[in-house]
């Protein structure tokens, strides 16, 4: 074999003469650049990257752009030191353009100067301005800048928790699909359950079930929409059920020194002076996630309203797995039935009662302008009946030859007597048929001006114990009392009666609902506030007979 390794020889080469070096033009810079390029050094220390921006855009938080064409703009490290002239005029410009709602099409670098200034405290008062305007730029730019979602979803999370502000998490969310760091998600979810569980929504529990949803079929074909409506609400009717026997409902029992702290690194990625809110922040959390049980109940629920749905909506097939303890599955199923039910019903709303005060008074008057109409005509017709009288007396009684008046004339104008008596008749009727035609209006009137008053009446029924029996009540029993609609009031004091049916059936002709759909209505508010149907069928649960027994009737 050819040895190709050949001995390496060196050259030296003198170098000790001065080489003038080569010329060479430094691009011109614009005098704002220039300008902020004085930052950079302070006492004599060289700034980081990050304070030289925050000190830049300090100074620029003020400066208001002139309508100038769209540059283009690209950079992994955007800030104001590597854009040229007609950048920062575009910058300017559009920045100007946002801060008074008009969101141009801009490039990704540009937008994320914009972010930048806002997480650093510039440009807004009060941490709620600043939360807003990042919001907005989220919401106006996600779609035209898709790349946007996943810097944004961690920013303004640092951002509300950096500034407190953490009701605004759940928008984040909501924002974000239902995505939350998993910590963070844990904590909603808890706050959520133990305030107000009707926030609660199909994505933000997905992270809490044994497996993928987005799989089955029914969830994609058309029964996404479906369980997004009735999740939440099965599981706060659930959690509901579930606190008559455990006192944290669905939640797992919390020990003490079960929770959590985290340390969450603000704004990874972005220009962000660590000096201004600190390099991390930090939060305490209980890990739902990791509960197994809490997991497997969940999951257990949506398997059992997803089951249910399927049997409505007449899809084949169903799913399998450990199911819900049937007392809990009865009741689901049984709210699900209830709420199918009255979605699927096209009867229109019953109408909003108001009372017209002008129109009221109006009526009044008619009233008392036809009474008084009613009133003369009577007077007038008495009279000529005292009249008719006194003739018909006189006629009996022999006259005085005297006295007597002389007898009519008549003349080839006068009708003879039989005529004038026909006309005297007809007078009679017409005058009979227009007093009917004010008793009827009269009788309209009264009637409609009663209906009102009743209404007026009916609009503040509220449903009340005894003193003595309203004390011992437990609050659940007063938050269902207070969202009785006084339809509803009625209803209870019908249930409470003794012709149950056919004053249900009058109650229900007047309100302009049904029977059924009105005992419904009552359901709702009684599985939303103790928790349990009230209504068995059309009368009140014998096991909750004995809290209606002080109940003060209408």
């Amino acid at each position: 074999m050819r040895d190709h390794s050949e001995q390496l020889e060196f050259m030296e080469i003198d170098i000790s003469e001065d080489i003038e070096p080569a010329s060479v033009r430094i691009p011109d810079r614009s005098s704002l650049a220039n300008h902020s390029r004085e930052a950079y050094i302070q006492t004599g220390a060289f700034l980081s990257s990050e304070k030289r921006f925050v000190e830049e855009a300090r100074r620029f938080a003020e400066v208001i752009g002139e309508e100038t064409l769209s540059v283009p703009f690209m950079s992994y490290w955007p800030t104001y030191g590597v854009m040229n002239d007609a950048q920062l005029r575009w910058y300017w410009y559009w920045r100007t353009e946002v801060r008074q709602g008009n969101y141009l099409d801009v490039d990704l670098s540009y937008l994320f100067v914009l972010i930048y200034e806002l997480i650093n405290g510039i440009g807004w008062l009060y941490p709620e301005q600043g939360y807003e305007q990042l919001k907005q730029l989220w919401i106006q730019y996600r779609e035209r800048l898709p790349q946007l979602n996943a810097y944004m979803q961690e920013w303004i999370v640092d951002f509300v928790l950096v500034h407190e502000l953490r009701p605004r998490l759940q928008e984040v969310m909501l924002l974000a699909g239902g995505y939350l760091p998993a910590p963070l998600l844990d904590k909603e979810l808890q706050r959520i359950m133990e305030e107000n569980t009707s926030d609660l929504t199909l994505e933000m529990l997905q992270r809490y079930y044994d497996y993928d949803i987005s799989l089955n079929t029914f969830y994609r074909d058309d029964g996404k929409a479906v369980m997004e409506r009735y999740i939440p609400q099965v599981m706060a009717v659930a959690h509901s059920y579930m606190k008559r026997t455990q006192p944290h409902g669905l939640l797992p029992e919390i020990s003490p020194g079960a929770e959590r702290t985290m340390e969450r690194t603000l704004f990874r990625k972005a220009v962000y002076d660590e000096s201004i809110y600190g390099r991390s922040v930090s939060f305490t959390y209980y890990p739902l996630g990791e509960q197994t049980d809490f997991v497997q109940r969940l999951t257990r629920i949506y398997r059992c309203t997803e089951n249910k749905l399927r049997e409505l909506l007449g899809f084949r097939g169903r799913l399998r797995g450990k199911t819900l303890e049937p007392e809990l599955a009865r009741v689901i199923e049984r709210y699900i039935d209830k709420a199918y039910a009255l979605e699927q019903t096209e009867t229109a709303p019953a109408p909003v009662i108001q009372i017209d005060t002008a129109k009221l008074a109006s009526l009044q008057e008619d009233s008392e302008y036809v009474r008084k109409a009613l009133t003369i005509e009577e007077t007038e017709h008495s009279g000529f009946d005292s009249a008719s009288e006194a003739a018909t007396e006189s006629e009996t009684i022999e006259p005085d030859q005297e006295q007597m008046p002389a007898a009519p004339r008549f003349t080839e104008q006068q009708d003879d007597p039989s005529q004038e008596q026909a006309s005297a008749a007809a007078t009679t009727s017409n005058e009979a048929a227009e007093m009917n035609e004010l008793l009827e209006a009269k009788s309209s009137v009264e009637s409609e001006v009663q209906f009102l008053r009743e209404d007026a009446a009916s609009a503040k029924i509220e449903l009340q114990w005894d003193e003595s029996a309203s004390a011992s009540l437990q609050q659940e029993w007063h938050d269902f009392a207070g969202q009785l609609e006084p339809r509803h009031v009625r209803a209870v004091h019908v249930l409470l009666g003794d012709h149950v049916d056919a004053e249900l059936m009058r109650l229900a002709n007047e309100t302009g609902t049904m029977p059924a759909l009105l005992l419904d209505e009552i359901n709702d508010i009684a599985m939303e506030t103790i928790g349990d149907l009230l209504i068995d069928g059309d009368r009140i649960a014998p096991d909750y007979m004995d809290v209606f027994e002080h109940v003060k009737r209408c």
